[in-house]
């Protein structure tokens, strides 16, 4: 088989994200090296192996392993069919030098939801105008990791904030189409991005970022129906292009926004 190596790479607008570097290698090896960033790794096909301090360390599937910054590592296919890989690296806003001990120790770490959460991650990072999703289950990847490497250290179980969740609601309806990134919905609230995620989320049972595509799809469906063509629509209602209205649209609806324009027009 014929040596492969195909990669894509981005910085996505999301902070606390560096670079989203996704990757399929067959016959390549990484000689040892170091990142300033931690290295958040999931391996989707194959198996990596790689030293790091010393020791030697594996990925299978159901594995997140997290590098942290300035330690040296390496890594190589287990077999010759390789790996696909899909990499985060992450400033140190998410995880602070304290934990680079923990992790060295324990850099793979066995968790079925964290790798779901992650994979979660990096569809919503993929996807331009999805960034307060991204964000919002960026949050929750980093309260998972610091609790695997400072059990204890997280605090006591998540309380229900009903005031608080009801005062993001309010502001993501002040805000439908210019959107709010979650940073600076806890800064405006005085709250920790993941208490506002899971405040939020235990009151209306919906997330955050869910809450504000339905509101921007139920103003396109207005909108639509006033016989505006979908690529004025998506614009005027907070939307990144007319695909990204699409496929919430989709999503939420049924039907493509064209489709849906067609039908209405139809009935009058």
């Amino acid at each position: 088989m014929a040596a492969q190596r195909n990669v894509s790479a981005w910085r996505p607008r999301v902070p606390g994200v560096v670079e989203v570097f996704h990757a399929h290698f067959t016959e390549y090896a990484y000689p040892m090296h170091v990142h300033e960033a931690w290295t958040l790794l999931i391996v989707d096909d194959g198996a990596v192996r790689y030293d790091l301090d010393r020791h030697e360390h594996g990925t299978p599937h159901d594995t997140v392993s997290l590098l942290p910054p300035h330690v040296p590592h390496n890594g190589s296919p287990v077999t010759s069919d390789g790996f696909r890989k899909r990499v985060l690296y992450l400033d140190g806003t998410l995880l602070g030098e304290d934990l680079i001990g923990r992790a060295v120790d324990s850099p793979d770490l066995r968790d079925p939801l964290l790798r779901r959460r992650v994979g979660q991650l990096h569809t919503a990072l993929a996807r331009p105008g999805d960034e307060l999703e991204a964000q919002s289950r960026l949050t929750l990847v980093g309260e998972r990791l610091r609790a695997h490497l400072a059990p204890g250290a997280t605090g006591s179980a998540p309380r229900r904030d009903p005031a608080l969740a009801r005062r993001l609601r309010e502001l993501l309806d002040e805000r439908v189409v210019d959107g709010l990134s979650l940073d600076d919905a806890a800064a405006l609230l005085s709250a920790h991005p993941a208490h506002l995620v899971r405040a939020f989320s235990a009151a209306y049972g919906i997330a955050p970022h869910q809450y504000l595509m339905s509101r921007r799809v139920e103003r396109a469906r207005r909108l639509l129906l006033d016989g505006r063509p979908p690529g004025e629509v998506a614009p005027a209602t907070g939307f990144y292009d007319q695909s990204h209205l699409t496929r919430h649209f989709r999503r939420l609806v049924g039907v493509p926004p064209g489709r849906y324009r067609a039908a209405a027009r139809r009935a009058s």
